[in-house]
């Protein structure tokens, strides 16, 4: 799977790749590389109209309320490169007038999984090449210069990721709310994101079921403080009531963002700042509400023998997903962070459409910023 690997490497440095479909070879560039000169080139070598490619959420968003499946705009020799850039990811675009969608190959819906996989905007430009351009990106391919995947490998590589985590190094790492606490490193196949497991306490003294909280990384309030979120605070009270309870595990997983990566929630604050909440920000950008995939979770906890779990989560995707095997859920403790004025409608909005377990926490008055809120844990 290492040309997997490679091809989301090269789609980050915004180049394009080969996707080989079932019936024929595509090019496909990140929408994220755009330049003028790129679309001219795709426009000037395409056997037929070069496609942009949205997913589902991008195209509602663009006024297809009927759209359950990723389709594509097929672009025309006087669309200029403002035009594709704002279709994929302008909040206030709409669909161009006089067309119609037009469904994708396994080429599209593979360019849209390695853009996910990238942490780039789900945008592509795909084009078939033709009789002149075709020839040229063969001998880039034979140099070297250009990478070839098919889609078969790309969506092969999606489901057979969380099986390739390597545990790949540990150290003990004593933590204010957690003195004896053991950091286990895992890393993903493609090497892109490393998780970590923090083993709270002695594994032999552990209570039954052990506790335990997913916590997807978050730099903004994990490291700086943000008032955006409750991140930060959650993460100290997941520690304190992990330690208090005897041990257990704390898994920090690498999913910024609900899984869009730190370049995308930030461009999904903007548009929060400009009125949207943070699931329709998402949305326009063309991502679900949460692109968070909770296998890997479940493989650290394997892992690590961990199979019988107390989970401690306000969010009940994560109850369903944990619950899997070889993971048994036996029961689950809320964890909660501090409701300010900065992070109350970001909190109200994942328990009104997301369907969190907020209520106790929205209740209650808004907490000064300097006030020590952190809340204890509660059942």
């Amino acid at each position: 799977m290492q040309h997997i690997e490679r091809a989301i490497f090269d789609l980050r440095r915004g180049l394009p790749v080969v996707i080989e479909g079932r019936h024929s070879r595509h090019l496909v560039a990140p929408i994220e590389a755009a330049t003028s000169d790129l679309l001219q080139d795709m426009k000037d070598g395409a056997r037929t109209a070069p496609q942009l490619v949205l997913t589902e959420h991008r195209l509602a968003h663009l006024g297809r309320s009927n759209a359950d499946a990723p389709a594509a705009i097929e672009l025309q020799t006087d669309d200029a490169r403002e035009d594709v850039i704002r279709w994929a990811a302008d909040p206030d675009a709409d669909w161009p007038p006089s067309r119609q969608p037009v469904a994708i190959s396994d080429v599209g819906h593979a360019a849209l999984a390695l853009m996910r996989r990238g942490l780039l905007i789900p945008a592509a430009i795909v084009i078939e090449p033709d009789d002149s351009l075709g020839p040229a990106i063969q001998r880039r391919l034979d140099r070297g210069d250009l990478l070839s995947v098919t889609a078969a490998d790309v969506f092969a590589h999606r489901h057979a990721a969380p099986s390739l985590l390597r545990r790949v190094s540990e150290a003990n790492v004593p933590l204010e709310a957690a003195p004896h606490s053991r950091f286990v490193i895992f890393r993903e196949a493609d090497g892109m994101r490393e998780h970590v497991a923090i083993i709270i306490g002695d594994s032999a003294q552990w209570a039954t079921p052990v506790p335990v909280r997913l916590h997807s990384a978050c730099l903004t309030g994990d490291l700086f403080g943000s008032l955006r979120c409750d991140c930060g605070p959650q993460l100290k009270a997941s520690l304190a009531t992990i330690s208090k309870r005897g041990g257990g595990v704390l898994l920090y997983l690498a999913q910024e963002g609900r899984g869009i990566g730190l370049a995308n929630k930030m461009r999904a604050y903007q548009m929060q700042d400009d009125g949207l909440d943070t699931v329709d920000a998402d949305r326009v950008l063309g991502f679900d509400q949460d692109e968070r995939d909770y296998a890997v979770a479940r493989e650290m906890l394997a892992q690590l023998d961990v199979a019988h779990i107390e989970l401690l989560t306000n969010n009940p995707a994560k109850l369903d997903a944990m619950n899997r095997e070889p993971i048994e859920v036996a029961r689950r403790r809320g964890v909660y962070g501090r409701l300010t004025r900065q992070n109350r409608r970001y909190l109200a909005t994942k328990a009104q459409r997301a369907g969190h377990w907020l209520d106790a926490l929205l209740s209650e008055p808004v907490l000064s910023e300097s006030t020590d809120s952190d809340r204890n844990e509660q059942d």
